[in-house]
């Protein structure tokens, strides 16, 4: 089944083909492409990126390579289930607060330093990308859609600010399972008002963006963890799942 392509990100002045290879395979990482889905036809994709068709066959040729997709003549490419997780992580889906409050707590320890990291390191573009994400969420809440995709890539954004690849993998592999949303009672979360909730989100995910803007690693940190943190006790107060041995998580 094919599938619309979401909100483009912003054109980085590196290789065009990377944008294309980066765009589709975040599109995999947050699940808005599943395996076997088709993917958007060239002319989509060229509209979308704003890039020529060659450069959109150069970068289907690497995800191609890259085992992400398979192209069948006359028909399009579609996209490939992952054949190893080269990090060894088993993302499974969450099926008790005790799965969501475990991965957030892996993430404030992750995603506090990659935050920090990309204070010190990031590039004009990548503050560019992490605003473009931003601007997605903002964008699919006005329209009461599901952002979490646009939030993954927030996520992932700030990662690859840090220039470690290592910190990109590790998101990108534990996909839609960083945002917990999806898979919880958001109505309970936003306490029935999701514009306010969303908008206190957003609050702090642009706090991130200002210090990482800044260039204030420790500020960074901070707006980083608090966000994480308060996305813990949210999901803590408001989630009917059944907490299986959720004692003693911080």
């Amino acid at each position: 089944m094919s599938t619309s392509p979401t909100v483009a990100p912003q054109r980085a002045r590196g290789s065009l083909a990377d944008l294309v290879v980066n765009y589709v395979k975040e599109q995999v990482a947050s699940q808005v492409l599943k395996p076997g889905d088709q993917l958007p036809t060239e002319a989509a994709l060229m509209s979308l990126l704003g890039v020529s068709r060659t450069v959109v066959r150069e970068a289907i040729s690497r995800l191609q390579a890259s085992a992400v997709i398979e192209t069948r003549h006359g028909i399009g490419s579609f996209v490939l289930e992952p054949r190893h997780q080269p990090l060894g992580l088993d993302m499974v889906p969450a099926t008790t607060l005790n799965d969501l409050l475990s991965v957030l707590e892996l993430r404030i320890s992750l995603e506090t330093e990659c935050a920090g990291l990309a204070a010190q390191r990031a590039k004009e573009q990548d503050i560019a990308n992490i605003r473009a994400a931003l601007d997605a969420i903002e964008e699919t809440s006005r329209a009461d859609g599901d952002s979490t995709a646009a939030d993954l890539r927030f996520h992932v954004s700030v990662a690859r600010a840090t220039g470690n690849r290592y910190f990109v993998d590790i998101l990108t592999q534990m996909g839609a399972a960083l945002i917990p949303r999806h898979r919880i009672d958001s109505p309970g979360i936003a306490q029935s008002d999701p514009a306010a909730y969303m908008a206190r989100v957003n609050i702090e995910h642009e706090s991130i963006l200002d210090a990482i803007t800044r260039r204030d690693p420790e500020g960074a940190r901070a707006a980083m963890r608090m966000h994480l943190t308060s996305s813990r006790e949210r999901v803590r107060r408001a989630s009917p799942m059944p907490e299986e041995n959720a004692e003693g998580l911080a």
